[in-house]
C-alpha cells in the first residue's frame, strides 16, 4: 500500500468513526430529548402511525385514540376534557403550537406512542410476530373523585387546585381555571384546530396556562409564614411562645413605607403578642418583624427546603417558585408575609403543607405512577422519593398544633370538617393598590394521620376585588377537596 493511499484510508476511517460516533449520539443519547422536543414534528407524525396508548386516572382512560379516516390513522379523543386539560394536555399534527405548559401527552409521548426505551423489546417482540404496534398506557396517581370534587368547588373562579399525598408525594388533583376543550385541539382539521388554539391564546384569561404549576405566579401573601414560623423554629432561637413587638402600625427599615395588620389594630390585646398567636390570627407586622430578625438568607434557605427555586418534572416539569438573593430588609419585612418579591405556584404551596404533614419529611411530587405496555406488563414504575428534610420531627409537631389552631380558633374557620382535625393557613395577597387581591388556602388532613395536602389559589379576587378573603372563598374550596378525600 503506498504512502498516499494509507494516508486517504485513515482520513476514511477518521471520517467514518466520527459519522458513527455523532448519528450514535443522536438515535442514542439525544433521542429522549429530540422525541420530547415539541417543535419535532416528525416525532409527532410518527407517534400517529400507531395506536397510541391510553392515559389512565382511577382505572378509565382519559385519554384514548380512535381509528381515524383521515392520513394520521388515529384520532386522540379525551374524556371529560375541561377538567382533565391541565392533566393530559394535548396533541396534534396540525397544531402550529403547543400550550405554554404542556401535560402528559407531550411530556410522555415516547411512552405513549411506543418510542420510549423501555419499550425497545416490545418493539422487537411484536415486530417478530407480525403484531401492528402499539404505544403503551400512562397510568396516573390522580384520583377521579379528588379531581372532580377539585373542579366542582372550583367552578368558574379563576385560579387552581392542587392536592398531594404527604406520605408519598403522589399527586391527587391537579385543575386550573379557566380551562379548555381538549377535544377541540385533537382536530385533524388544520383549519378549524388552529382557529380554536388561537382563540385561546389570545384570550386574556389564559386558559391554556396550567396555574396549578405555572402561568404568572402569584405572591403567596399569608400562606408563607408558614415557611417564616418554621425558619424560626428552625433557628433554635424562638419557641411558638416567643414574643414580637405588638404595634398597630411597622415602618418598614430604611424607609417610610408603613404596613398593618388586616384589622388594622394591634394583632390582639398586649403590647406584644406570642408567635403562634400571630400566625392563628395572621397578623402581618408580627410577621414581618419576624423576618427581619432572622434575615433573608435564613428564610431563603429554609424556603429552598421546602421547593422554591427548583423546578419539578411532575411530568410535565413546573416552574419554580421564586425566593430572590440579597433583599434588603424592607424586602425582607414584607416577604415575612408572602408579599414584596416572592412568588409561588400552588404546587409549592401544597408542598409546604406536605413537608410539614409528613413529620417534616417532603417528598418529590409526582403525577405518573407506572407505565403498561399493550400486554399489560409494567415496562416502567416511577417510586417514592424524598426531597429533604425540611424540618425536625420535634419542631413539627409544633407548627402542626399552631396550623390546627388556625382551623379551630383562628382564621381559616371554613376549612373545618365535622369530626376532623383540618391544619390549614389562609392568604390573601395583595398585587397592587388598585389589583384585585390573590387568594389562598393550604393544609392538610387529618392532622394526626394526614391523608391529603392540599393548595387552593383564586385569582382576580374571586371576582369581589378587594373585598374577598382567604377564608371564604379559598378556605371552602379546600374543604371540599380534603372531604373527598377522607370519603366525607
Amino acid at each position: 500500500m503506498t504512502k498516499e493511499l494509507r494516508r486517504l484510508s485513515i482520513i476514511m476511517l477518521v471520517m467514518f468513526l466520527a459519522l458513527f460516533c455523532s448519528t450514535s449520539v443522536i438515535q442514542v443519547v439525544q433521542a429522549d430529548t429530540l422525541a420530547q422536543n415539541p417543535n419535532n414534528k416528525r416525532a409527532i407524525y410518527d407517534s400517529f402511525d400507531v395506536q397510541r396508548g391510553s392515559i389512565i386516572a382511577s382505572g378509565s382512560a382519559i385519554a384514548s385514540s380512535v381509528p381515524s379516516k383521515d392520513v394520521y390513522s388515529w384520532q386522540r379523543t379525551y374524556v371529560d376534557p375541561q377538567m382533565w386539560a391541565p392533566v393530559t394536555g394535548y396533541i396534534n399534527p396540525v397544531l402550529r403550537s403547543f400550550s405554554p405548559a404542556p401535560g402528559i401527552e407531550q411530556t410522555m409521548n415516547q411512552q405513549l406512542s411506543g418510542t420510549g426505551s423501555s419499550q425497545f423489546l416490545s418493539r422487537v417482540e411484536r415486530i417478530v410476530t407480525g403484531q401492528p404496534a402499539r404505544g403503551s398506557n400512562v397510568v396516573l396517581s390522580l384520583d377521579a373523585k379528588v379531581q372532580k370534587a377539585a373542579y366542582d368547588a372550583l367552578g368558574k373562579l379563576q385560579g387552581a387546585v392542587m392536592a398531594i399525598e404527604p406520605k408519598t408525594g403522589r399527586i391527587l388533583a391537579m385543575v386550573t381555571s379557566p380551562s379548555y376543550d381538549t377535544n377541540a385541539l385533537a382536530s385533524h382539521d388544520p383549519d378549524a384546530v388552529n382557529a380554536a388554539y388561537d382563540k385561546l391564546n389570545d384570550d386574556p384569561s389564559h386558559p391554556l396556562y396550567n396555574r396549578a404549576i405555572a402561568g404568572n405566579l402569584n405572591p403567596p401573601g399569608s400562606t408563607f409564614k408558614l415557611v417564616t414560623v418554621s425558619t424560626a423554629l428552625a433557628s433554635g432561637d424562638f419557641t411558638p411562645e416567643s414574643k414580637l413587638p405588638n404595634p398597630a402600625r411597622y415602618t418598614l427599615p430604611g424607609t417610610s413605607q408603613q404596613i398593618s395588620n388586616d384589622t388594622g389594630g394591634t394583632c390582639g390585646p398586649g403590647k406584644e403578642v406570642t408567635i403562634a398567636d400571630a400566625l392563628r390570627l395572621s397578623c402581618n407586622i408580627p410577621m414581618a418583624e419576624l423576618a427581619v430578625k432572622l434575615g433573608d438568607d435564613a428564610i431563603r434557605a429554609e424556603a429552598e427546603k421546602y421547593g422554591f427555586n427548583s423546578s419539578f418534572d411532575l411530568p410535565p416539569t413546573s416552574t419554580a417558585s421564586s425566593y430572590p438573593k440579597a433583599l434588603d430588609d424592607a424586602q425582607t419585612a414584607l416577604t415575612g408575609f408572602g408579599q414584596g418579591q416572592v412568588t409561588a405556584t400552588p404546587l409549592q404551596m401544597a408542598m409546604v403543607s406536605a413537608g410539614i404533614a409528613n413529620g417534616g419529611k417532603l417528598m418529590n411530587p409526582r403525577m405518573v405512577d407506572q407505565v403498561v405496555g399493550p400486554d399489560l406488563s409494567v415496562q416502567q414504575r416511577y417510586e417514592d422519593k424524598e426531597y429533604g428534610q425540611v424540618l425536625d420531627s420535634d419542631l413539627d409537631a409544633e407548627l402542626v398544633q399552631m396550623m390546627v389552631a388556625n382551623v379551630s380558633s383562628g382564621v381559616a374557620t371554613n376549612a373545618r370538617i365535622d369530626g376532623v382535625d383540618v391544619a390549614g393557613k389562609t392568604g390573601t395577597a395583595q398585587n397592587g393598590p388598585d389589583k384585585p387581591f390573590s387568594l389562598w388556602f393550604t393544609g392538610f388532613a387529618p392532622a394526626d394521620d394526614p391523608q391529603v395536602a392540599v393548595a387552593v389559589v383564586v385569582e382576580n379576587g374571586g371576582g369581589q376585588g378587594q373585598s374577598g378573603s382567604g377564608n371564604t372563598i379559598a378556605a371552602p374550596i379546600a374543604k371540599k377537596v380534603m372531604e373527598a378525600v377522607l370519603g366525607k
